[in-house]
């Protein structure tokens, strides 16, 4: 009889050590989620600030501006615009 308390006396123990050690690794995992959730919220935010951000290089007016003032271009007069008809494109364009 005794032995077989001394058995599930160990068993016990063993059991409460498995639960601790359990609950240890859940709470620093949790702990490693919240970082990560962190993370992924500052990298979303950055993530908008870089789409503002290009939309703001990329604003025409700007283009226009760089360009007649660092590379001194111009827009072409009513004169020296030319069409140019692609008859290729278009035949392309037309099969189904």
């Amino acid at each position: 009889m005794a032995r077989v308390q001394i058995l599930l006396l160990l068993a016990v123990i063993a059991c409460a050590l498995g639960v601790v050690t359990s609950q240890h690794k859940t709470r620093k995992l949790f702990v490693e989620l919240q970082k990560e959730k962190d993370r992924a919220q500052q990298m979303e935010v950055e993530w908008g600030q870089l789409q503002l951000e290009q939309s703001t290089w990329a604003m025409s007016a700007r283009v226009e501006k760089i360009a007649a003032t660092k590379l001194q271009m111009q827009l072409p007069k009513g004169g020296q615009l030319r069409f140019v008809r692609d008859d290729q494109t278009e035949g392309l364009a037309a099969q189904p």
